[in-house]
């Protein structure tokens, strides 16, 4: 197949694009490279791409909509995933423009481009913190997502409304994903996992919101790739799980299942570094939620897939991937 991939240089969308290329697909890789994180794990993630010759990359914005529009002509994509986006709950804060910009006009211009050159399916992908305050768990697609506390949140759920509005309008398949807190191997550096592993070999302090009683759906990287490619397959053709209409529109929530507390997280961090982290106790930073927590029956009902990763496992192999890539050794000792 074709396959039109934004935030080929972002963490999911690198491992996706590596899994599709390795199974003989065309890629059309997107990617702003942005400053948000360092550059240059995001061009080294697509060096990695190039070594495959049916992989082909731009870099620029999603705002620009003349030049997107070119691309998705030129893709003629038979599926399109939909990954790029401004992250982070607490960014949102400091830079709530980019995610505007990003995550609203960047999808909606993609959109406008797809009416004109129509994929087989469009997957999105959202964002667990959708759920916001909603106090019932664990998270049902079916549950109400009116009440996001962070921009991020909410720039993520327009992005859905937009999304439904499109299948509707158009007829055109659109399955939207929700993930749970993705981890593992080239992870994005503002994360948990990234940070403490980096502060605990460096002896410097890690950063513990809400005395570590904070708990994550983590769901790693592969299990997420693995969801993704599976949902591919299988194009919503009516009214489907999260929205009462007859759009060919779903959401599916992508996590584990298995919540983890801050606490036990960073204990299994500290036996795989194997060193004590030194603690900054913090309290909760606005826009995070307390809990996250996925149910699984919809994915599972349409793939037969639910992700199996152990947290073990997955902190295993980011530490031996931090280490190998930077050439970290414990310095704190």
């Amino acid at each position: 197949m074709h396959i039109l991939i934004t935030g080929t240089g972002g963490f999911v969308g690198f491992h996706l694009a590596r899994r599709l290329l390795g199974e003989g697909h065309s890629v059309f890789g997107l990617d702003g490279i942005t400053p948000y994180y360092d550059q240059s794990l995001k061009r080294r993630r697509h060096e990695m791409l190039s070594t495959f010759p049916s992989f082909v990359a731009r870099e620029f914005m999603l705002e620009d909509a003349e030049r997107l529009r070119a691309y998705v002509a030129e893709a003629s994509a038979e599926r399109v995933f939909h990954l790029a986006a401004q992250p982070g709950v607490r960014y949102s804060s400091e830079n709530p423009r980019s995610y505007i910009e990003s995550n609203i006009i960047g999808t909606f211009n993609l959109l406008e481009a797809l009416k004109d050159y129509p994929c087989g399916h469009l997957l999105m992908a959202s964002t667990s913190s959708v759920y916001g305050a909603n106090p019932q768990r664990p998270f049902e697609e079916r549950h109400n997502t009116d009440h996001p506390i962070s921009l991020y949140a909410a720039t993520k759920k327009a992005a859905e409304a937009i999304a439904f509005s499109h299948s509707h309008l158009t007829g055109s398949p659109v399955t939207i994903m929700r993930p749970f807190t993705i981890y593992g191997p080239w992870g994005r550096p503002d994360m948990a996992l990234f940070k403490f592993t980096k502060n605990i070999l460096a002896g410097v302090p890690i950063d513990v919101y809400g005395e570590g009683r904070m708990v994550r759906d983590f769901t790693y990287i592969d299990d997420v790739v693995e969801a993704a490619c599976r949902l591919a397959d299988r194009p919503p053709s009516g009214a489907d799980g999260g929205f009462a209409s007859s759009a060919p529109c779903r959401v599916v929530n992508i996590g584990g299942g298995r919540p983890v507390e801050l606490e036990d997280f960073i204990a299994t961090v500290e036996r795989a570094v194997g060193r004590r982290a030194i603690r900054r106790n913090l309290p909760i930073p606005p826009g995070d939620v307390p809990a996250t927590h996925a149910t699984t029956d919809a994915l599972e009902a349409l793939t037969g897939f639910r992700p199996s990763t152990s947290i073990v496992d997955g902190i295993n192999a980011f530490v031996a991937w931090y280490r190998d890539y930077y050439g970290a050794e414990d310095r704190s000792a």
